[in-house]
């Protein structure tokens, strides 16, 4: 096991390329690399917050639910 940082796209490549090899079995190696890569993009490719009201959107379009399927547990939006 020749673990060390990753540093660079390169080295994140070549950390991918192990964890395929590694992929299915259990071990240390495994888990300090998921952990490297992770803190790796973390730091490189930082993403935002979702927006919950865009979440809750996006889902209830995966499962083709409108916001009438919502009223049983929110109520209506009907103001009088």
């Amino acid at each position: 096991m020749n673990i060390k940082p990753i540093r660079s796209q390169e080295d994140l490549t070549a950390a991918f390329a192990r964890v395929e090899q590694l992929w299915g079995s259990e071990g240390d190696e495994l888990e300090v690399l998921a952990l490297l890569i992770e803190k790796y993009e973390d730091e490189h490719y930082p993403m935002p917050p979702s927006d919950p009201i865009e979440a809750i959107k996006f889902r209830m379009d995966q499962q083709g639910l409108t916001p009438r399927d919502l009223e049983p547990f929110i109520g209506t939006s009907d103001f009088v």
